[in-house]
């Protein structure tokens, strides 16, 4: 019922914002922090000076932003252009135009096309490519493990905090990865992981208000996993000497991209944004943020810390199906108790 009163609620702000266009008027969404909106506004105000007769009706979803993706497609409404990641692309495949033919695909890592793809149908150009590291404080650890069992050995060692722990599925997929395990069945990297909380990691109710990143900029913990999009944080705040290395196995690799609705009633216009949102001018825009690995590998070779690039060749692209969000759900549940 709740539910149900919600889209009733907010149908029809979505609705408003997408009628009255004109014929050359193209929508597109995205979610995104503050510096990433400026440079979307800056590329959009280069795209339509370049492109007077295409006007951009850009929707900024900052939050619950596939939950409202949801009623759009739902109301017909959906956007011309949409921002999305492999994570949910498997949720709306059935919506979104193939763009293979569209994609120089030597521009890109093809791990970024191959997680954006499903049944050999490219359903987004890449934009980044996200992996994990190790953010290492080397006061606390100076030894760099090369496998999961030096990483177990040195960081038993560490006080408070050898390893960083997040109640969350995808941080835990590292250790799934590099024992073996189907994603699907994950029972002994489950267990594994779980047994990290409390010994070499902090448990939930050790870290209290603290966030993961916060307990390694606190000098806490001696190894923070996390992505490229913590690197402008950790940069500003670390008081302490600090470097980037590769996680001891496997890592999960994600991206994210454009995609091009089907029921796009502008599709010309649609895939010539789409393409001047990927090109080199634009992901260069991105790269200076700091936050993303750009999924073009021209670009990405000028990128401040080559780790983030070495690790792409130590990463796994996931089979997602449309079963992992709920399945991510219920391993969360487990790794918060």
């Amino acid at each position: 019922m709740l539910k149900k009163l919600l889209i009733l609620f907010l149908l029809p702000f979505f609705l408003c914002s997408c009628t009255g266009r004109n014929e050359n008027e193209i929508t597109f969404s995205s979610w995104g922090s503050i510096t990433e909106l400026k440079i979307i506004e800056q590329i959009i105000a280069d795209f339509e000076k370049e492109n007077p007769d295409i006007k951009i009706n850009f929707m900024h979803i900052p939050q619950n932003y596939f939950q409202k993706l949801h009623l759009l497609f739902a109301s017909n409404q959906a956007p011309d252009v949409l921002f999305i990641n492999n994570l949910y692309l498997p949720v709306y495949s059935n919506y979104l135009e193939d763009l293979s033919s569209y994609v120089d695909s030597a521009e890109f890592y093809p791990q970024s096309l191959e997680a954006l793809s499903i049944d050999g149908k490219l359903l987004a150009v890449p934009r980044d490519i996200s992996t994990l590291v190790f953010y290492r404080n080397k006061n606390l650890l100076k030894n760099t493990p090369k496998n999961l069992d030096e990483l177990m050995k040195f960081t038993k060692q560490i006080k408070p905090y050898g390893l960083s722990y997040e109640a969350d599925f995808y941080y835990m997929l590292p250790y799934t990865l590099t024992l073996g395990e189907d994603i699907y069945n994950p029972k002994k990297s489950l267990a594994f992981y779980k047994n990290l909380a409390g010994r070499q990691a902090p448990a939930p109710c050790q870290s209290g208000s603290l966030t993961q990143a916060q307990m390694f900029l606190d000098g806490k913990t001696a190894l923070y996993l996390s992505g490229r999009w913590l690197y402008p944080k950790i940069s500003e705040k670390a008081q302490f000497d600090w470097d980037i290395i590769t996680f001891s196995g496997l890592v999960p690799l994600d991206a994210s991209g454009w995609a091009v609705s089907k029921s796009s009633k502008h599709k010309d216009n649609a895939v010539k944004l789409v393409k001047y949102l990927s090109s080199a001018k634009s992901s260069k825009y991105f790269l200076e943020t700091g936050l993303i690995v750009p999924a073009r590998k021209d670009i990405a070779q000028d990128i401040d810390n080559k780790v983030f690039l070495d690790a792409i060749a130590k990463s796994k692209v996931l089979n997602i199906g449309k079963g992992y969000k709920k399945l991510a759900e219920e391993i969360n549940k487990e790794l918060s108790n």
